[in-house]
């Protein structure tokens, strides 16, 4: 393939169309920057572990730095030399060190709190062992606290770096999606609303695709695996499903096996796209393999637990924020006429309705005005400013940092809500979704929340409502009390970006 000039290897992620019938090839092929040799590579492992090392024997450091001399640890801080060592092997026995790990930050400080505080149990065992002595704990304490907080925030920050450098399109593992069907497309899309996941998706192989197919360029068939992954220098395959008539999905069987001589990684779609249960048991019927589902009961008494834990976290909120709830209330007030709560009626668990409330943020409305029909969304999930901008100075500041969902926390209390869950939608929309959007209904199994799965990972105001509605089935498909957590410590980082 011809080269061309350097100043055009920017436009190395759009693919070029070639005719129908032949492999349709790129213009360029994927171009190796400094960002991505650093970040997608072995060196990506390189890096985390010359920087977990360096903070490991700067913790033990410190922690040996604060024996005395006569003190009853003296003759125990030696053995702090196995520390290091001990928690890297279980890092990387917990495949902290792949290079396709993305762990996200809560689950990434829970891991690695989890693993240093194993390896320093593991020493005061082995100190036991040796000498049964009683051995003073705050040597270990001390080295563990610290190495725990740095590995932390030095792991948070290179994979903050990882991130912006795949935001910013320098980074990022070019991506061939095997089907075009409508996974496929729901694929190529949440991949480029989601660039930090580094998967870059550059063109589909397929048998044919449908005419009004939009979700990328049609490199190829599947036979042309091997020639589309060697011309465009793809590094990773998902599988999904073909489109053609007749297409099967034992095709995709060789493609696996051809992707693993190609030495490119390699994701599959499962044929129960639409069960995210993570509770999945493996069990085999001779050489077949069967997986056992375990669904999530909203009405069982987990979800009692949840509800009952709802009620006393927002009763507890509501007394800690009480001088902040006055003072909006006041403010509002103040800010300009009408009333400080708004209350507007959602659907909730089970299809109920119920008045929900939010601190005011707009000028009062002429209702004699209020259009009747409700506006076209064009896939878009309603949200943000409808219409005539009417927000106060006061209230666009309350929507921007979410402190106009506050009194939702009386929703809570009174059982209307939870904490976590579906964000609720007024009632005349719930019926138009209910009949063009996959599963919405689905969504209304469980009480309604304050914040949720899907708006935590940016779909907030008008964003795309297939897609907040498939977070939120993964929400009650996967809930637990932990995932719950989770959520609001999320939601802690999420309030800082617009809401809107």
């Amino acid at each position: 393939m011809a080269q061309a000039p350097i100043g055009a290897r920017r436009r190395a992620y759009r693919p070029k169309q070639a005719p129908r019938g032949k492999a349709r090839g790129l213009a360029l092929p994927f171009e190796r920057t400094r960002a991505h040799t650093l970040f997608e590579s072995r060196a990506w492992t390189a890096v985390r572990l010359a920087s977990d090392v360096l903070w490991l024997s700067i913790a033990v450091a410190v922690a040996a730095f604060t024996v005395e001399p006569s003190g009853d640890d003296a003759a125990d801080w030696p053995l702090l030399l196995l520390y290091p060592p001990t928690v890297i092997a279980l890092l990387a026995v917990r495949g902290l060190y792949r290079r396709d790990a993305h762990v996200p930050l809560v689950d990434g400080a829970l891991r690695i709190f989890g693993l240093t505080s194993a390896a320093g149990m593991s020493l005061l065992a082995l100190m036991a062992l040796v000498e049964p002595a009683p051995h003073p704990v705050g040597l270990i304490a001390r080295a563990w606290l610290l190495s725990a907080a740095l590995l932390v925030v030095s792991r948070a920050a290179l994979a903050r770096a990882r991130t912006t450098a795949r935001v910013q399109r320098r980074s990022g593992k070019p991506t061939i999606i095997v089907g075009t069907g409508r996974v496929g497309s729901q694929i190529a899309r949440r991949l480029r609303q989601k660039p930090e996941l580094g998967l870059v998706p550059i063109g589909f192989l397929d048998t044919e695709t449908q005419p009004d197919f939009r979700g990328g360029p049609l490199l190829g068939t599947p036979a042309q695996l091997t020639d589309v992954v060697t011309e465009t220098r793809a590094e990773h395959v998902i599988l999904s499903y073909l489109a053609g008539p007749g297409a099967s999905d034992s095709l995709l069987v060789p493609l696996l096996h051809e992707c693993e001589n190609l030495g490119v990684e390699v994701s599959v779609v499962p044929r129960l796209v639409d069960t995210s249960s993570n509770r999945v048991l493996l069990d085999h019927l001779g050489g077949l393999p069967l997986f056992a589902v375990q669904r999530v009961d909203p009405k069982g008494f987990q979800f009692a637990i949840k509800h009952a834990l709802d009620r006393l976290s927002a009763a507890a909120a509501i007394a800690l924020l009480a001088p902040l709830l006055a003072g909006l209330a006041v403010a509002v007030k103040l800010s300009s006429p009408g009333p400080v709560l708004f209350r507007q009626f959602r659907v909730g668990r089970d299809g109920q309705e119920f008045a929900m409330f939010k601190f005011r943020s707009m000028r009062v409305e002429d209702v004699s005005q209020r259009p009747d029909p409700l506006p076209p969304l064009a896939g878009a999930a309603p949200g943000g400013v409808e219409g005539e901008d009417r927000r106060t100075r006061l209230g666009g500041f309350m929507r921007r940092t979410s402190l106009d969902e506050l009194p939702q926390l009386f929703n809570v209390l009174r059982g209307d809500m939870s904490l976590v869950g579906p964000r609720p939608e007024r009632p005349e929309y719930v019926a138009l979704f209910g009949q063009h959007i996959h599963r919405y209904t689905d969504r209304h199994r469980v009480k309604s929340g304050i914040t949720g799965w899907a708006q935590v990972h940016g779909l907030r105001g008008q964003t795309h409502l297939a897609d907040r509605v498939d977070w939120d089935n993964y929400y009650i498909e996967n809930w637990s009390l932990w995932l719950d957590l989770k959520i609001l410590l999320m939601t802690l980082g999420a309030v800082s970006r617009n809401a809107e």
